[in-house]
């Protein structure tokens, strides 16, 4: 029997560019306060937000609860609006299992909190620095267990609810064949021999304290915030550079003629660069993980299962052609002032000698 546990689905909003935290205190009064990321209490509290994310209850926007689930919303300073919604507990695997069923990828309850979103970010749009018109959603599910009847260490667990614990992170209902099993339960993480964290792309299944839950879950939502907004970048980029093509293809005029299209590329690339560069570096630094290996190592898992790696690896990749986009512009933009400048001494080389010849000029 499951005695005590809980179910979080997370939903994140890349809404803005950045949100201004002093007018967002003033938006919302001392009704917000600064999210807390304790780790574990067996290791040092190093683990601390660069920035503070903002926490509040889902009362202030008018919505307490959805579909039987508390709500709670975190907003982020690089722009993402994070839901929880949280409800409890008890009773055996199978019904856990039907829970999982109910909740995860529940068009309705995806419709409501899309709703929720909406006046939320009507709410807060005084704090909102570049509003997105268009919103990029992530969503993650967390099961959390405190307390198992009779008491079992993560090894124990594993051993004798494998088949159950793949299953619900999977959202199968079927019985999953032993190497599916073994793929889903390879990748964990457990401290003390009696906690265990199993990370998936979409969910995961957390035994542990209260507050190990508790840190364990500041963790998957920070990653799933960082998703996020590298997705946003990684579309944003797409966009420029194709945008970027067709403008520096288009235009076909002979160098001589082509010093100021290639000087404005120049200007806009490079204040398109170092512009996402500041949103990278901010978004990335958002959380230092100093001296806690542990939460370090939770957020490397987290971070591996949900794909962040590979996310981040594209910005960086289409940075670094913005770079060269750069570098080439001003160098087509140098060659072009270059023959421009040679064709103007002509110029006035072969009108002194027209002059000459006309006696004008001695």
């Amino acid at each position: 029997m499951i005695r005590t546990a809980h179910v979080v689905l997370f939903y994140a909003f890349d809404v803005a560019e950045a949100v201004n935290f002093d007018r967002l205190h003033i938006v919302l009064g001392q009704a917000a306060s600064p999210a807390k990321l304790a780790p574990k209490p067996a290791t040092p509290p190093y683990v601390q937000y660069q920035q503070p994310p903002l926490t509040f209850d889902g009362d202030l926007i008018g919505v307490s609860e959805i579909a039987g689930l508390h709500v709670r919303v975190r907003v982020y300073d690089y722009g993402v609006v994070s839901f929880a919604l949280r409800r409890s507990f008890s009773g055996d695997w199978p019904d856990l299992l039907a829970l999982g069923q109910q909740l995860v990828d529940n068009a309705q309850l995806e419709a409501e909190i899309a709703t929720c979103a909406r006046r939320a970010v009507d709410r807060l749009r005084a704090a909102l620095d570049k509003p997105r018109l268009e919103w990029l959603v992530e969503d993650y599910a967390v099961f959390g267990l405190t307390a198992l009847e009779p008491r079992l260490t993560a090894d124990a667990l594993i051993a004798t609810h494998a088949g159950d614990i793949a299953a619900l992170l999977r959202g199968e209902t079927q019985p999953l064949s032993d190497q599916e099993v073994d793929h889903v339960l390879r990748n964990r993480l457990s401290y003390l021999a009696d906690d265990l964290v199993i990370p998936t792309w979409n969910g995961a299944l957390v035994y542990d304290t209260e507050a190990g839950i508790e840190a364990a879950e500041n963790i998957v939502e920070f990653a799933n915030s960082q998703l996020l907004q590298f997705r946003y970048y990684d579309r944003l980029l797409d966009s420029e550079l194709g945008r970027l093509y067709d403008e520096l293809q288009q235009d076909r005029r002979p160098y001589v003629f082509g010093a100021r299209r290639y000087t404005r590329a120049a200007r806009h690339v490079h204040a398109l660069f170092i512009d996402i560069q500041d949103l990278v570096d901010r978004t990335e630094n958002a959380l230092k993980f100093v001296g806690d290996i542990y939460a370090a190592r939770m957020f490397s898992l987290v971070g591996a299962r949900l794909g962040l790696e590979p996310w981040k690896k594209h910005v960086r990749d289409k940075l670094q052609t913005l770079e060269r986009i750069y570098h080439f512009a001003v160098e087509q933009s140098s060659i072009a002032r270059g023959e421009l400048l040679e064709l103007t001494i002509i110029a006035i080389l072969v009108l002194e000698l027209v002059l000459f010849f006309l006696g004008i000029m001695k």
